[in-house]
């Protein structure tokens, strides 16, 4: 089994930063991309960045310039600097990850519970 407990969510007013952690923990082999999605009331769940073990990273447009995807491998963890923060950036933020979990071969999507961002305007 693995698990990804994010941490970091809470309310911020409009232009402000908050910076979400993701720490994934069980009997993991590996991991390969990991990265953030989020679901705002009403939507559907989209992608908002990702990045790759090797450190390339991809970004939903609307947060390219804002946002800043970040890991640590040797900590199995990932980060989400959140900048210039707008009131549509509201959502529940999910962590997710490709991990190779221990004894079965393969890697698997595992997903955290979710970490909720509210931006005031």
């Amino acid at each position: 089994q693995a698990q990804l407990a994010e941490s970091g969510g809470g309310l911020v007013q409009a232009g402000g930063s908050l910076r979400l952690s993701c720490a994934a923990s069980g009997s993991i082999f590996s991991i390969n991309a990991m990265g953030w999605y989020r679901q705002a009331p009403g939507k559907q769940r989209e992608l908002v960045a990702t990045i790759t073990r090797g450190g390339s990273s991809n970004y939903a447009d609307s947060v390219k310039g804002r946002f800043t995807v970040s890991r640590d491998n040797a900590k199995n963890t990932v980060y989400l600097q959140m900048n210039s923060l707008k009131p549509e950036d509201t959502a529940v933020y999910y962590c997710n990850a490709e991990v190779w979990i221990v004894p079965a071969p393969g890697y698997r999507e595992v997903w955290g519970q979710g970490t909720l961002v509210t931006v005031s305007s």
